[in-house]
């Protein structure tokens, strides 16, 4: 009998002291638990898996605001249709929340669909959907840059560049002879960059001559195989290269590695982004100039807008244009601005999280799940 007392007594006290616990430590109501579901074109592109990994610091932040956040990755490798079936697998896998890197910037239909029926809202970035796609839904919004803003800084650089350095036209012919390494066949970024950097040379006097063009996907190898192409076709005479993006630029530097070029026999090359090789091989005079893509900004203000989306607090604080939009601004980049850029990355990488990366067995994938 004195037994069972003693038994009974303990579970008196078990039961009080799981009840003071649960009281002492304030659980996170629904609300505040955030899961976000990222669902990117391919894990392939450099820019994209930093801004990927610094989204991910982003989030981890609000734990400290007693937000429970958990997120999962998806790379879509370049197909929409696996891409769409991603974006359900997040869905159905409880991702209250969802940023959408598209494949196709013009086929976002069924996407939009599966997230109205089930009310998860969407954070689209980088890639820009047509205006009348972001309409279809009050839940739809886009963080990202405005693209012709790195196209004319990108024309600013060259302009720059070619009026205290006359050496750039090698001929002598006082015209500028390019080549241009396009991003992607239809992507509106590498359509605006192209149009912009040309406009704004012409604009301010340059006289050009286009030699030739390559589509390289943003990619660096095949950007290396257009360019030996283009060298094949026009030898010496290409004066400069514009690229759409850093990781082209530098695979046009590879390309003229690749034959041995003297540096003498080079011709300047320009990137835009501002991706850590970017940044370091414009630091190291490979690349004459870069334009800075604020993915550590990007990656906040994404952050800050899912936090809200699903908490219901602080969307009065956020600022938009349009009602839908937040775009980051670009800024021009030489070696100056790119050595600066890297001492603060080394010095203060919690702050200025350029060097962030995924952990390595995730990154090898990109098919992530992280809880924080």
């Amino acid at each position: 009998m004195g037994m069972k007392r003693m038994m009974a007594a303990g579970i008196v006290v078990c039961m009080g002291v799981q009840l003071f616990c649960s009281c002492g430590k304030e659980q996170p109501k629904e609300e505040r638990q955030v899961h976000m579901g990222v669902a990117y074109y391919d894990q392939s592109d450099t820019y994209i898996n930093t801004l990927v990994a610094c989204l991910k610091d982003e989030i981890q932040d609000y734990e400290e605001d007693n937000v429970e956040t958990a997120l999962l990755l998806r790379s879509a490798a370049g197909s929409q249709r696996i891409q769409n079936d991603q974006v359900k697998e997040l869905i159905d896998a409880g991702c209250n929340v969802l940023c959408v890197n598209l494949v196709d910037r013009a086929d976002p239909s069924e996407i939009i669909d599966l997230a109205r029926e089930n009310d998860v809202p969407i954070i689209f970035f980088n890639r820009e959907p047509v205006a009348e796609d972001l309409r279809q839904w009050d839940r739809l919004y886009y963080v990202g840059a405005v693209a012709a803003q790195s196209g004319i800084m990108q024309g600013e650089l060259a302009v720059e560049l070619i009026g205290s350095n006359p050496s750039i036209d090698r001929n002598k012919d006082g015209k500028i002879q390019y080549v241009v390494l396009e991003g992607e066949a239809g992507h509106q970024d590498a359509i605006i960059r192209t149009e912009n950097v040309v406009d704004t040379m012409k604009q301010n006097g340059i006289e050009i001559e286009k030699l030739g063009n390559g589509m390289a996907n943003w990619n660096r190898a095949q950007a290396q195989n257009q360019m030996l192409q283009m060298i094949s076709q026009n030898q010496n005479k290409i004066e400069l290269v514009l690229a759409n993006n850093d990781d082209m630029a530098l695979g046009a530097i590879d390309a003229y590695e690749k034959l041995n070029y003297t540096e003498s026999a080079l011709p300047v090359f320009l990137g835009i982004d501002g991706t850590d090789v970017g940044l370091e091989a414009v630091r190291d005079q490979k690349l004459a100039g870069t334009v800075y893509n604020d993915k550590e900004g990007q990656a906040e203000a994404m952050a800050e807008l899912a936090i809200a989306l699903v908490t219901g607090e602080g969307m009065e604080k956020i600022e938009f244009e349009n009602e839908r939009y937040i775009y980051l601004p670009y800024f021009k980049v030489t070696q100056r601005e790119a050595e600066k850029l890297l001492k603060r990355r080394q010095s203060s990488p919690a702050i200025f999280s350029v060097h962030c990366q995924l952990s390595s067995q995730k990154a090898e994938s990109n098919q992530g799940e992280y809880n924080f």
